[in-house]
C-alpha cells in the first residue's frame, strides 16, 4: 500500500457525501426495476405454510442475516441459513413447506447456488436478489428481484458497497410489502417486541392489568359497608368494582368515597349499602387496547385507574389497570 498525502477535512467530508449520494442513487435506480416478479414473491411468501429461509455468503451473508431478522420482526417467520454450514448438515433447516430467498450479487457463489438446487429438489419456492439476471442463481429461481447496479461506491469498484445497500433496501421493501399484504398491525408488532421502548409503547392493557376475581375482589350493589371496606383494602387497589346480580359492572367505590360518606353521615354511613355511595358507570377500557391509550384516557378524566373489560360485546369484567403500574412499566 503506497503512502498517500493526508487529506484535508473538507476533502474527506466531500468523499463521504459523494459516497452516500451514490448509494442513495443506486437504491433509487433499483426502485425503477421492481417488476411483477416482486409481486409474485410477496404473494408466494404470504401464503406458504412454513418459513422464509434467507441465505447468502460473505457480504451478501451479512445482508441476508439482516433481511431474515427484519422479516421475522415484522410478522413473517424467517431464519438465516449459512450456505457453507448448510452443505455440511444444516440443509435440514429447509422443508418442503418453506420458501428460500437467496442473495448473491454475482449469482454464481457455488454454496448459495447449491442451496438453491436443494430447495428446488424439495419443491420449495425459490426467490433471489441478484445483480446478474443471467446467472446460475437467477436461472434456478422461480422469481428474481433485480439488484443490479452501475458500479460500486468503492473507488476500485471492487468492495461490495452500493450492491449491498441495494440488496438490503430490497429486503426491507419485501418485508414492508409483506406487512401490508398480511395486515400487520401495531398490536402484532407489540407482540413480537415485548422488550425495549417500542415494546412498552405498543404493549396492550392486558399486559399490565391486575386480574380481578369476581367472587372475592368485587362487591354487589346490596353489599354492606363492612364488606365494601374489606374489598377496598384487600388488594391495595384503593377501589372496588360494584356488580349487579348478573355480575355486570355497574359502579365503583374508592377509599375516598368511603371517607366522604363517613365524614358526611358519621356512624350513619356504616348502615349504607354499596349502591348508595358508589359512583355509577365507572370508566372502563377493553383488554386489547394499547396501554398508551389507556394512560391517555386516565389523564383526560383525571383518574388513576380503569376497570378492564374482556371486550365491548361481553362486558365481562376481567381486571383493573392503574396509572401507577403504567408509570412503573415506563409505557411512555
Amino acid at each position: 500500500m503506497k503512502p498517500q498525502k493526508k487529506l484535508s477535512s473538507s476533502e474527506l467530508i466531500n468523499i463521504a457525501k459523494k459516497g452516500l449520494v451514490a448509494e442513495a442513487d443506486a437504491i433509487k435506480e433499483a426502485s425503477t426495476k421492481i417488476s411483477d416478479d416482486f409481486y409474485s414473491i410477496v404473494q408466494s411468501i404470504a401464503t406458504i405454510r412454513g418459513k422464509v429461509v434467507v441465505s447468502g455468503l460473505g457480504k451478501s451473508g451479512h445482508v441476508a442475516r439482516k433481511v431474515a431478522a427484519t422479516l421475522a420482526s415484522t410478522g413473517t417467520s424467517s431464519v438465516f441459513l449459512h450456505p457453507s454450514e448448510a452443505l455440511h448438515g444444516d440443509l435440514g433447516v429447509l422443508t418442503d413447506q418453506d420458501a428460500l430467498l437467496a442473495i448473491a450479487f454475482g449469482g454464481e457463489t457455488s454454496e448459495v447456488v447449491n442451496v438453491a438446487k436443494h430447495a428446488k429438489r424439495l419443491g420449495c419456492f425459490v426467490a433471489s436478489i441478484t445483480g446478474k439476471l443471467d446467472s446460475s442463481l437467477a436461472k434456478l429461481s422461480d422469481k428474481v428481484i433485480d439488484g443490479s447496479i452501475n458500479r460500486e461506491v468503492c473507488p476500485l469498484n471492487l468492495a461490495p458497497t452500493a450492491s449491498t445497500s441495494v440488496a438490503m433496501a430490497l429486503g426491507d421493501a419485501l418485508a414492508i410489502s409483506l406487512m401490508y399484504q398480511k395486515g400487520f398491525t401495531e398490536v402484532d408488532f407489540a407482540s413480537l417486541h415485548p422488550g425495549g421502548t417500542l415494546g412498552r409503547k405498543l404493549s396492550m392493557v392486558s399486559d399490565h392489568m391486575r386480574e380481578i376475581n369476581l367472587t372475592s375482589d368485587a362487591v354487589f350493589e346490596t353489599s354492606d359497608f363492612y364488606s365494601v371496606l374489606a374489598a377496598v383494602t384487600k388488594n391495595n387497589f384503593g377501589i372496588v368494582p360494584v356488580l349487579s346480580s348478573d355480575h355486570k359492572l355497574i359502579g365503583a367505590i374508592s377509599d375516598g368515597d368511603i371517607r366522604r360518606a363517613i365524614q358526611k353521615l358519621g356512624s350513619g354511613g356504616l348502615q349504607m349499602t354499596a349502591s348508595q355511595f358508589m359512583t355509577q358507570k365507572p370508566k372502563t377500557v377493553e383488554a386489547h387496547v394499547l396501554a398508551l391509550d389507556a394512560f391517555s384516557l386516565m389523564e383526560k378524566n383525571q383518574i388513576t385507574s380503569l376497570f378492564v373489560l374482556q371486550d365491548d360485546k361481553s362486558k365481562e369484567l376481567v381486571g383493573i389497570i392503574r396509572m401507577h403500574d403504567l408509570l412503573a412499566a415506563k409505557v411512555f
